[in-house]
């Protein structure tokens, strides 16, 4: 069996990984994050202060306790509240056009943006945004769209003290700006997970800190 094979949506990735990657290094408002270990790219301004406060109340209407895909709240790992905004309203359908639009992507791969909230001492450990296909949870992950290609985060608030998102294993901090869109690849060129994207949302000590997320697929999402 080929090394292809055996890692599921590789190709898939790497095609993904090389289109994005083409289209966000030939636009001037894009910043590559100096690292040679992922693909990590911010934008300054992508949100305005209007939009980012009309998200981050409409987060507070659908914050409830975060999951992950095999723990719970009371484990510890993920702290923060969290919540799907309405992927029907006109105002989230533009911000997710606007999204696809800069990477390139087709709309039916991106996934429903998520808003997350975190109080003082709420945190995310460090975690991965692509799925561990060993796991049990892959076999309704594959079916749902398969494997995450690209993850973007946008801060919506200033943060008193901490709340940065650290990639753990490069030693990158990034601290909270308003309207700031981070995006990375999920992959390495060749389509293979990147284990360097291991990144944590660093315990708000003063504050609170409010970020939306939006992961895309390698197929359509659902």
């Amino acid at each position: 069996m080929t090394k292809t094979a055996i890692i599921p949506d590789k190709d898939a990735l790497a095609r993904v990984g090389a289109a994005v990657r083409k289209r966000l290094e030939a636009d001037p408002k894009v910043y590559k994050v100096p690292t040679d270990r992922a693909e990590i790219y911010a934008i300054g301004k992508f949100l305005t202060g209007a939009e980012c406060t009309r998200l981050l109340r409409m987060i507070d209407v659908v914050a409830q306790p975060s999951k992950l895909f095999d723990m719970d709240y009371s484990k510890g790992f993920r702290t923060s509240y969290s919540g799907n905004v309405d992927g029907r309203d006109p105002f989230i359908k533009g911000i997710s056009r606007r999204i696809d639009d800069l990477l390139g992507m087709k709309p039916e791969c991106g996934e429903t943006i998520q808003g997350q909230r975190y109080l003082p001492g709420q945190q995310f450990k460090p975690h991965n945004d692509w799925f561990y296909t060993d796991q049990d949870y892959w076999k309704q992950e594959r079916k749902r769209g398969g494997q995450r290609s690209w993850t973007t985060m946008a801060f919506l608030n200033p943060v008193d003290k901490g709340g940065q998102t650290q990639f753990t294993e490069i030693g990158i901090n990034i601290d909270p700006q308003p309207g700031v869109l981070l995006v990375w690849n999920n992959a390495l060129p060749d389509g293979t997970p990147n284990p360097d994207t291991l990144h944590a949302g660093m315990p708000v000590e003063e504050g609170v800190k409010y970020v939306v997320t939006k992961w895309y697929r390698t197929r359509r999402w659902s």
